[in-house]
């Protein structure tokens, strides 16, 4: 249900699109997240969350170090002390909790659970960038939403 709302956010199948571009990366990224957190559930039962965050940080961390030296940061150097507060806050403490939550759900649970993700993006760009929603992002939307719902009520029953 996740994916077809998905695709119903997508406004057309056209790979030129910038739109369908960021969406397939954004699945791309919930593939690579879903990969971590199988791997991360294995671990979760003898290490702390904020531990095993930690860990990935430094290793992700250490993996784009070639990428500081084909970047260019001009542009967005006022922005850095709100791109370091993003990191920590949503990145940091937010994995972390969502990491020591496997304690407590299986890894598909919390996985449905945290696809709500887009729902909240959807409001924050309303409020923030006063973008209004289509037709489609509220369908989209609701399909993902109704996906929430009803894994957390499946997942209290079991």
């Amino acid at each position: 249900m996740v994916l077809l709302g998905i695709y119903i956010l997508a406004p057309e199948i056209n790979f030129e699109s910038t739109y369908l571009r960021g969406i397939l990366l954004g699945v791309f990224s919930a593939f690579s997240y879903a990969l971590r957190n199988l791997i991360l559930k294995r671990h979760v039962s003898r290490y702390d969350g904020t531990v095993l965050m930690m860990q990935q940080c430094t290793i992700v961390a250490l993996l784009l170090i070639p990428v500081l030296f084909n970047i260019n940061i001009e542009q967005i150097q006022t922005q850095i002390p709100f791109l370091l507060i993003l990191g920590l806050v949503t990145t940091a403490l937010g994995h972390s909790l969502f990491i020591s939550s496997l304690k407590h759900f299986s890894v598909s649970t919390a996985s449905i659970i945290g696809s709500a993700q887009p729902i909240f993006g959807i409001i924050m760009a309303y409020f923030f960038l006063n973008e209004i929603p289509t037709l489609n992002t509220f369908i989209g939307g609701s399909l993902i939403l109704a996906t929430v719902i009803i894994e957390s009520i499946r997942s209290k029953k079991a």
